[in-house]
């Protein structure tokens, strides 16, 4: 178990800052002197693109949000006000692996989902935390990850009233034939930054514990499509 698992709140933050304040961390981290952090925050309006973003995934017009590559994984997302970041940065126990780690993150927003009363799981083949039902596949929550010299940076996000009309400029995590939601239109009322923030806490510390847990049973599998096929994205 770690013993000790520090949460700074950081209110806005531009994301080229944010950036330059987890190297910063992570060097501590990995070099003994500070404690696992986990970095939670909003940013203003930004695209991020990840390092397997394809030049037809990336908005035409960004509605001036910064486009900014990225060393994580994945692909390109959307931050902004009214969607929870949490960057994680922590050194991985020897007996975890990167997989489950990433598997641990998703439990953790499949449960602070759950606690608002919104049913998500994930989607083999597919980044990220899902929405299923009959009006089909809605990505929630986004998670994009980086790991050196054992310790962790970047993290997720999760929509609570983020102005969902910022992804009809760009594809999606690069997944054109899925939707996008939040917690505020699932469930038809705002869903604040402010309420999600100590759900997400709670489960974090639950799951970056390290102890073992009982997984989610994913949805039906269904591969992202084939690179370079570009799909309409669908009205949300």
């Amino acid at each position: 178990m770690t013993s000790e698992l520090r949460f700074e709140a950081l209110g806005t933050l531009d994301y080229l800052a944010a950036w330059d304040l987890q190297r910063a961390i992570h060097s501590e981290v990995v070099e003994g002197v500070r404690p696992d952090t986990v970095l939670l925050l909003e940013h203003p309006p930004t695209y991020t693109a990840g390092k397997r973003t394809d030049p037809w995934e990336r908005p035409s017009d960004s509605g001036g949000a910064p486009v900014i590559d990225v060393d994580r994984g994945g692909k390109i997302t959307f931050h902004g006000p009214g969607q929870l970041v949490a960057y994680p940065i922590v050194r991985l126990p020897s007996h975890v692996l990167v997989v489950d780690f990433v598997r641990r993150l998703e439990e953790a927003l499949i449960s602070t989902c759950t606690g608002f009363g919104v049913v998500t799981a994930r989607i083999p083949g597919r980044s990220g935390v899902w929405v299923k039902d009959e009006a089909g596949e809605r990505k929630i929550a986004a998670i994009g990850l980086r790991v050196s010299r054992g310790v962790t940076m970047h993290g997720i996000a999760i929509n609570g009233d983020v102005d969902m009309s910022w992804y009809d400029r760009f594809v999606p995590c690069g997944i054109a034939d899925a939707g996008v939601t939040s917690l505020s239109r699932e469930l038809g009322r705002d869903v604040t930054v402010a309420e999600i923030a100590p759900v997400l806490e709670r489960e974090f510390r639950a799951y970056l514990a390290w102890e073992p847990y009982v997984s989610t049973p994913d949805y039906e599998a269904k591969p992202e499509p084939k690179r370079g096929v570009h799909l309409l994205t669908p009205t949300l």
